[in-house]
């Protein structure tokens, strides 16, 4: 079984392999390049080890978050 954690895309340059996405109020370098592009600022993904590895809803993000103890 593997944790995934959503994370806010912040800034993602097109055709960039790694893009800035906002997880818990700290915003890091996250390897995009598992996924098609463009991203969009303020899009969630879900992240393991440092990957994006899958686009998710901010309904989906929001509930994550929760069993976390956190909020969006």
């Amino acid at each position: 079984m593997c944790l995934g954690i959503p994370g806010r895309v912040v800034d993602c340059p097109e055709g960039a392999d790694l893009g800035r996405v906002e997880v818990a109020g700290v915003v890091r370098d996250i390897n995009v390049s598992l996924l098609d592009g463009p991203f969009v600022p303020g899009e969630y993904v879900l992240i393991h080890s440092g990957f994006a590895i899958e686009r998710i809803s901010t309904q989906r993000a929001a509930d994550a978050l929760v069993f976390f103890g956190a909020e969006l």
